[in-house]
């Protein structure tokens, strides 16, 4: 019960000082690169959750990892929405690209049947790491060429100016 409460306590730091982490290093090393990376660790984390998350300092430990993979999507999805589209209407567009996590969310009784008709939480688990592995592709091998070439489609007149796009109503 110790480790528990221990990791709740982690898991909500680490969750906190990821969001400010990832950007910065998005700022660096670009928004798809860091996607991977983020997409990646969770991934990792998630597995090894499932295989070590018995052992009270594993599951500590690893808890941690996930929720600080996990929050990076509140910092770099604005900004790369923003980033594609402008910031005339980066909150409408934004909100519009959350309507995905909370459609996601109707998903969570689907993870129940399944975890009741396997016995166990683990295809839930591999499930969860194997999503966040394709995320992690996708964001290099879809996601950023994608961008690349919207980005030099602006540049080059042939689309409509950036805080233009995607206006709401």
């Amino acid at each position: 019960m110790p480790a528990l409460t221990f990791a709740l306590t982690l898991d909500r730091v680490l969750n906190g000082l990821c969001r400010p982490f990832f950007g910065w290093v998005s700022d660096h090393i670009g928004r798809e690169n860091t996607m991977f990376i983020a997409f990646g660790l969770e991934a990792l984390g998630i597995f090894a959750l499932a295989r070590l998350g018995g052992d009270p300092v594993m599951f500590v430990l690893l808890s941690g990892l996930v929720f600080f993979a996990w929050g990076e999507i509140y910092s770099l999805f604005p900004a790369t929405v923003t980033d594609t589209y402008g910031a005339r209407y980066a909150t409408a567009n934004t909100g519009l690209m959350y309507t995905a996590k909370g459609t996601a969310a109707l998903l969570v009784p689907v993870a129940n049947i399944v975890m009741a008709s396997a016995g166990s939480w683990m295809p839930v688990f591999m499930t969860a790491a194997a999503f966040n592995l394709i995320a992690a592709v996708m964001a290099i091998l879809v996601l950023r060429p994608l961008r690349a070439a919207y980005v030099r489609r602006l540049a080059s007149g042939a689309a409509a100016v950036p805080d233009a796009v995607h206006q709401p109503g």
